[in-house]
């Protein structure tokens, strides 16, 4: 970006997650890697309760680098970073913000009213990235309220957005129909699918001897564990000690009470299955660099970061059938459908094969896929947003 005409960039949801000591989720990834790309070049914005301040630059990158790190005194040093920064005249004034790019990677603070207002009020170009409407279009999904929220969300996004970036074709599509249930345009948008980590750890040891499969992904009722847990148990009953181990990366969220009792209860299961709750993306990617496959049985997906990441890597998926995923990764995958436990059985054990004759079919129709890097997701969005700032 130009120098002398710096990015605003919101960064309120790391600071909460990372106070209540989450680990970042996909989305949690995303705003990272803007963090860390416009370090140098962008000014911090926090929302707090119905306040938003812009902080100046050297308490800007010192922030950028604690979310970075995230180091065990990570309160202390927010707290004292902060602090001063909500006492009038300390913060950078709204005066000096207008046509100013206003970035939002994270959803963050759209459904409050407050928000709205200081968009109005500073005159900043806010752009705006959509994740997905899961939420509003399968609510079945989601946690109480959710769907509410997501939809005042989104409304924020078309009313206050001067722009849109989104990951994929499928969420243009669903804001699209969105607008058009509210009756409000769509803004002008850039499909900027997420980037991927380029993946060196295929030259490190295995983490684990015996095969093995990776799922990726917050434990959530739409991610679909509760199938491969079905699926496992078919796969003890027919081999016994020689079963694959199911590697679980992710947090548990909600709506997940047959899957956790399962995951906290099942003799049969728990030998085979492994929980990682917390696990770093080094950890991450070196799990994924060794799986037989990745396992990705979701009913629905904003984009599915996990399925790049593990066909950058040089990774088997073994996905849902959706569009979203066909738009990403084409026919490499093997596809099948999120409620036929029999065929991810099938396939698994298929694939469990060290002379898989299928997964080696994956595996030829892998070679010279290229996985967006996020130079790449970074090199388009600058040229588009410096059209904006014009």
């Amino acid at each position: 970006m130009e120098s002398d005409s710096p990015i605003l960039l919101d960064v309120s949801r790391l600071i909460w997650r990372a106070w209540k000591g989450q680990l970042p989720t996909g989305i949690d990834r995303a705003c990272l890697a803007y963090v860390r790309y416009y370090h140098e070049h962008a000014l911090a914005v926090l929302q707090r309760g119905g306040f938003t301040r812009v902080l100046g630059r050297g308490s800007s990158r010192w922030l950028f680098d604690l979310l970075a790190e995230r180091p065990a005194n990570f309160r202390t040093d927010l707290l004292r970073l902060l602090g001063p920064q909500f006492v009038p005249g300390r913060a950078v004034g709204e005066r000096a913000l207008k046509n100013m790019v206003y970035l939002n990677i994270g959803h963050t603070g759209l459904d409050r009213p407050g928000h709205g207002l200081w968009v109005m009020r500073t005159g900043v170009r806010a752009v705006y990235y959509v994740h997905d409407l899961i939420p509003i279009t399968h609510p079945q999904f989601a946690r109480a309220q959710e769907p509410q929220r997501h939809a005042a969300r989104i409304e924020g996004v078309l009313r206050y957005g001067r722009a849109v970036l989104a990951n994929s074709q499928d969420s243009i599509d669903a804001l699209s129909s969105f607008a058009a249930k509210v009756g409000v345009a769509v803004p002008e948008t850039l499909l900027a699918p997420l980037g991927a980590e380029q993946n060196s750890y295929i030259a490190l040891p295995r983490p684990l001897a015996q095969s093995y499969f990776v799922v990726l992904g917050t434990i959530e009722a739409r991610k679909n564990h509760a199938l491969l847990l079905d699926v496992w148990r078919a796969l003890v009953a027919r081999l016994g000690n020689e079963t694959p181990r199911l590697i679980i990366i992710g947090q548990r969220g909600w709506s997940i009470n047959d899957v956790a009792c399962a995951l906290d209860e099942d003799k049969q299961l728990q030998p085979h299955v492994l929980e990682l709750r917390r696990c770093s993306d080094a950890e991450l990617h070196h799990w994924l660099a060794h799986a037989q496959a990745l396992l990705f049985p979701s009913f629905v997906e904003g984009q599915g970061l996990p399925l790049i990441e593990a066909l950058g890597a040089g990774t088997p998926v073994i996905a849902s059938n959706l569009a979203v995923f066909r738009e990403t990764a084409g026919d490499i995958p093997e596809y099948l459908d999120p409620n036929d436990a029999n065929a991810w059985t099938r396939v698994v054990l298929s694939y469990a094969d060290k002379d898989s004759e299928q997964r080696n079919a994956q595996l030829a129709r892998m070679a010279g896929y290229h996985s967006l890097t996020w130079a790449e997701h970074f090199a388009k969005v600058n040229e588009w947003l410096n059209g904006l700032k014009r």
